[in-house]
Order: structure tokens, then C-alpha cells, then sequence
């Protein structure tokens, strides 16, 4: 339970949904967890959640973490959120990139506002933050790991079906993954492990039910998140000389290490 006892992890995106389940799990699992979002008050009651009341959450359990507001889209808090993490707990072990915008539409009307938008979130503040919290990582030289939320939009549509997300999207997630790849190429011997993990189907989190209309039976087909915690568990965890350059998919990660997924609900305390 406690294999992240001591190391210190960056979830990013982490005041509802996908990364407040991960943010959860690795607290679970020991970690010292750094919960970041632009989030902190509740704007929209369609979306609850802060990086406040996620950290609150993993307190009350006797788990560790702080809020650090961020907005991936601005260098400056990109940065800040790495000196401010290492000010506080003097390392970052672990990086997971999830924080994302997902801005629908076709090519022909796409604004150059949202696109620059949307690259800058999902393909350059990953980027940005693995640049930043890399040299720490192979300086202590006790090995290191990224994870890149990634999404099945990357995957080649069939060009017989509309793909709801748009091109923008899926070229952005498609970029992460062979940044994924070839950092993980690039880290290898420094035991740094380097991944990329998708829903194997929809999890229906509150950003992705904003605004969509969804059915009961389109939520009883949905992906648990705690299945995709899970598997990020089990990656960022993974040792680096195996569990490295994969383009992952949760519900696999999970068959494959033969576990299921605990309840990140918080109904038990988190071990110290």
C-alpha cells in the first residue's frame, strides 16, 4: 500500500475528475501529493471541486498534499508550480500531466484563439513541466516517473465516421504520445520512466458531462475512475527498466497486473 511512501507527486488538473482520482490513489499509496488546477472556488455548481477540497479530502483520510493553483496555459505558473513544489517538499518524483481543455469543432471555423488554447495546454505545459522537473529527477539519480493522460482521440479515426472531438484535439493528444515515446527513449538510463494512459472508454467525470445530455445507460457503460486511477497507480509505480515508453490503456494496465481497482472514495484512511 505505502509504495510511494516518501516521494512526492504533481497532479495536474487535479480538482475534479480524472486527476482528483489519481491525486486520491497516490496519496493512498503514500505519496505527497501536490493537487494543482486554476480551480479554486467553485464557479459552476455543474462542476464541484477545488484543489482546496481535494486536498481537504486526503487530509481527513490521513493522507498528505497542498494546493497549488495553476494555469498550464501561463509559463509563469508552470514554473512557479514546480519552484513552489520543491520549496515545499524539496523534490518532484512523480508528474502527472492531466490537467487539458477540449474545445469541440471542425477545421474550417476553428478560431486561432482556442487552438493556440488548447496547444499550449495540452502539448506545451507537458512539455514545459517535464523540462522543469527532469533535472532534479536525474541530479538525485534515484530514477523518476511521467505520466501524460492521454485520450483515444489520438488514435486514427476511420474516414467513414465523424470523430466528435475534432482534429485539434486529437492531433494534440497524438503529439503527446510520440513526445511520450521518445522521452521515454531519451530517460531510459536514467531510470526515469516515461508513459501515456487513455480511459479505455468514457469516464463520465463532470467536465465531460458539461453540457452533454447522457443517458443512464451511456453512464452504466461508463469507465469507473477508479480504473483509470488505477492504472496510473500502477504506472507511475512500475519499475522504470520495464514499465517505460508505453502508449497504455487503463482497463488493459489493470488485466495485466491482475488487481482490482481499490475504492478511492476515501472510506478507509490512507496509511501514514
Amino acid at each position: 500500500m505505502n509504495d510511494l511512501n516518501g516521494k512526492v507527486a504533481i497532479v495536474t488538473g487535479s480538482s475534479r475528475g480524472i486527476g482528483e482520482a489519481i491525486a486520491r490513489r497516490l496519496a493512498i499509496a503514500g505519496a505527497k501529493v501536490i493537487v494543482s488546477a486554476r480551480t479554486v472556488e467553485v464557479r459552476d455548481e455543474k462542476l464541484p471541486g477545488t484543489v482546496h477540497s481535494v486536498v481537504e479530502a486526503i487530509r481527513e483520510r490521513g493522507g498528505e498534499a497542498t494546493a497549488i493553483a495553476a494555469n498550464l496555459q501561463k509559463k509563469e505558473d508552470r514554473e512557479h508550480l514546480i519552484a513552489e513544489t520543491i520549496a515545499i517538499y524539496g523534490a518532484v518524483d512523480v508528474l502527472v500531466n492531466n490537467g487539458a481543455i477540449l474545445v469541440p469543432g471542425g477545421t474550417i471555423d476553428f478560431s486561432e484563439r482556442y487552438y493556440d488554447r488548447m496547444m499550449e495546454i495540452l502539448v506545451k505545459a507537458p512539455f514545459h513541466l517535464a523540462q522543469l522537473s527532469l533535472p532534479g529527477m536525474i541530479e538525485r539519480g534515484v530514477g523518476g516517473s511521467i505520466l501524460n493522460i492521454s485520450s483515444r482521440a489520438a488514435i486514427h479515426p476511420k474516414i467513414d465516421r465523424q470523430h466528435g472531438d475534432g482534429p485539434v484535439y486529437g492531433m494534440a493528444k497524438a503529439a503527446v504520445e510520440r513526445f511520450t515515446t521518445g522521452l521515454a527513449a531519451e530517460m531510459y538510463e536514467h531510470n526515469v520512466s516515461v508513459n501515456a494512459l487513455s480511459p479505455e472508454l468514457v469516464v463520465a467525470t463532470p467536465g465531460q458531462m458539461y453540457g452533454r445530455q447522457y443517458t443512464q445507460e451511456m453512464l452504466d457503460a461508463a469507465e469507473p475512475v477508479e480504473v483509470i486511477a488505477e492504472a496510473a497507480h500502477l504506472l507511475t509505480t512500475g519499475d522504470p527498466d520495464v514499465v517505460t515508453g508505453g502508449i497504455r490503456y487503463s482497463q488493459e494496465v489493470i488485466d495485466e497486473a491482475g488487481v482490482v481497482p481499490i475504492d478511492i472514495g476515501m472510506t478507509a484512511p490512507i496509511p501514514n
